[in-house]
């Protein structure tokens, strides 16, 4: 129907590619290629790919660049070098002295970090990739939330727990109430007076501190944080 001349598929669809070829030899009498790689595994045997849940989507429309980046760098150690050998473009030498940091320094991700900043700049762009690496940086206190454009924003924070407010209900305690990261006021002043309560990564100390419209990211958005690493966003409904 298209014109297709070349199928590509995982070495496990051998069979499937060659019945096409023959098949539209006989129907067609046209010679078609098919094209085998081989399957890419997990460490633990498992296929990579969509059939095991593990697949992801090229198309910015379909999985933002920051949920794109983050998939590459929560790959698991034992896999890390094989993916870089595999999705990049590095050549042996960058990758086996990754290999060295991965093997005596997992805990900096080294590899993890290279993985997802190589795979992420060649399909969406440095550019995009530098406005992710950012982003997750500033989640944590260590970058300008403000500076972050709101597409990017919104893709930073949408897996974290929301929560929806009036304008006039934000006051520290009750935002941290809605949105989760404390299950009672009690619990919530607890948190703002041992020094845990942060606000688009300024802390709030007073308990009855009131957040103003002029600190919202965007008109509408705040960062919630409890402690260092218990995150939720807040959108403020303003008239």
């Amino acid at each position: 129907d298209y014109g297709c001349v070349l199928q590509t598929g995982g070495s496990d669809q051998w069979g499937n590619l060659t019945s096409g070829t023959e098949l539209i030899r006989k129907v067609e009498g046209k010679s078609v290629h098919a094209l085998g790689t081989p399957l890419i595994t997990n460490s633990d045997g498992t296929k990579f790919g969509k059939s095991e849940g593990n697949a992801i989507w090229l198309d910015a429309g379909m999985c933002s660049p920051y949920a794109f980046y983050q998939f590459w760098l929560n790959t698991a150690d034992a896999d890390v070098v094989d993916r870089l050998k595999v999705f990049t473009f590095l050549t042996r030498a960058q990758i086996e002295e990754i290999a060295v940091s991965v093997a005596e320094r997992p805990f900096a991700r080294e590899g993890q970090r290279k993985l997802a900043f190589e795979v992420t700049s060649l399909v969406h762009g440095v550019e995009a990739t530098e406005k992710v690496i950012a982003a997750s940086a500033a989640l944590f206190g260590n970058g300008d939330l403000a500076a972050l454009d709101k597409a990017t924003l919104q893709a930073a924070t949408s897996e974290l727990p929301t929560a929806t407010v009036q304008v006039d209900e934000m006051g520290i305690v009750d935002l941290l109430v809605a949105s989760g990261l404390s299950e009672s006021k009690s619990a919530a002043r607890r948190t703002v007076g041992e020094g845990g309560a942060y606000v688009n990564n300024e802390k709030v100390s007073d308990p009855e501190a009131v957040i103003s419209e002029d600190e919202l990211l965007h008109g509408q958005y705040l960062l919630l944080r409890r402690g260092k690493k218990n995150l939720a966003t807040v959108e403020v409904l303003v008239p």
